[in-house]
């Protein structure tokens, strides 16, 4: 079997240096909030080009502090509108309305599955305060446009970087290139560590603050809570992993580069299309997404050939029951979207035979 995404030959490929991280925790006897926090928070910002980066429990929760830790600075309150792209993880919009702020979705650009400037700048009212941005697929959604879209409408840009840890713009990390962004370290991610972490990044010490005291129960100082905030914290355990992996993580994106350009020259299957290359450096391919109107029936092809895949998503969000009553627009480019995408097995560990054993099937597949 071709695993989607092998954990455990992932994590026996930083053997030993994992287990010694993590027996130095564990001899240390100091679990949270300690050195290995506040040495991957300053190797963090350092490698995403910020002045702050902050651990907290998951990606979800990063984003949820940012927008309450601009709630509690009175940039946003309740009500104000967050554009944020339709096809995206639920994890986006939960944020979102966990906030009691109102989520605008727009259409993605069919060409790329990112948010569309042209979208963004159509969907702008006199209550839009912010835009959220998904790198999604570990490719990048900023532009230059949607920066200055931004500014001319004085709305605060927010990145979720939960897919595209170490992506480029022009030199520059996604995670440093609005004024805040949440990420996260679910272990399948490209810098994962071995349970849930997440970290937001921001070069505006207040909301670098204010998003380390939420996390903190609400509190700055010990037994004194500004904030009714919440336990959102990331372990020393946590933070130990993700110090031992951050370094790699570069060459780890580039083997995944160099797997995703053979499948882009050598799928040649008419019947399956694939987004176009990025520029060099603006994908890191968390996941590799070929679409479809026969998905299931390619899948089930794969699965009888002994090549795991996975939906990213099946149901997006517009669709998902918790948010039935909210949104009654229909978005037919994203359902297109979250219809025919199946995501091919992609990683570091990956061997070359994998990788051309899944083209030869994708090329002799037929319908």
């Amino acid at each position: 079997m071709i695993k989607f995404l092998d954990l455990k030959k992932i994590t026996d490929s930083f053997a030993p240096s994992v287990t010694e991280a993590i027996n130095r925790v564990v001899t240390s006897g100091w679990f949270l909030q300690g050195e290995e926090t506040a040495a991957f928070e300053k190797e963090y910002a350092e490698f995403i080009g910020c002045q702050y980066a902050v651990g907290c429990g998951n990606g979800l929760d990063a984003l949820t502090l940012i927008m309450r830790a601009y709630i509690e600075m009175g940039v946003l309150k309740p009500g104000d509108e967050v554009i944020v792209p339709a096809n995206t993880y639920i994890a986006s919009i939960l944020a979102i309305t966990e906030n009691g702020l109102r989520p605008i979705l727009v259409e993605p650009d069919p060409a790329t599955c990112q948010i569309s400037p042209k979208n963004i700048e159509a969907a702008i009212t006199s209550s839009t305060k912010a835009v959220m941005i998904v790198h999604l697929y570990g490719r990048c959604a900023y532009s230059e446009k949607i920066k200055e879209i931004c500014t001319s409408h004085n709305l605060k840009l927010i990145e979720d970087n939960a897919q595209a840890h170490g992506c480029l713009y022009h030199g520059r990390r996604t995670g440093s290139l609005g004024d805040a962004a949440g990420h996260s370290f679910y272990p399948g991610k490209n810098l994962g560590a071995l349970g849930d972490a997440g970290a937001v990044t921001t070069n505006d010490p207040v909301l670098a603050v204010t998003v380390k005291s939420l996390g903190n129960y609400g509190s700055a100082k010990k037994y004194v809570f500004r904030y009714q905030g919440r336990n959102s914290r990331i372990d020393e355990i946590q933070a130990a992993v993700l110090r031992i992996k951050l370094p790699r993580l570069d060459a780890d994106n580039l083997q995944r580069t160099r797997i995703a350009k053979r499948y882009l020259s050598e799928i040649t299957n008419p019947a399956i299309t694939m987004l176009p290359e990025a520029p060099e450096g603006e994908n890191v391919y968390h996941i590799f997404t070929v679409f479809t109107p026969h998905r299931e029936e390619l899948q089930k092809y794969l699965a009888d050939n002994g090549v795991q895949t996975l939906i990213h998503y099946p149901i997006p969000p517009h669709k998902q029951e918790c948010y039935k009553n909210k949104n009654v627009f229909s978005f037919p480019v994203t359902e297109k979207i979250h219809r025919e995408e199946l995501s091919l097995p992609i990683s570091p560990v990956m061997t070359e035979e994998e990788v051309s054993e899944v083209i030869r099937l994708l090329n002799e597949w037929s319908i």
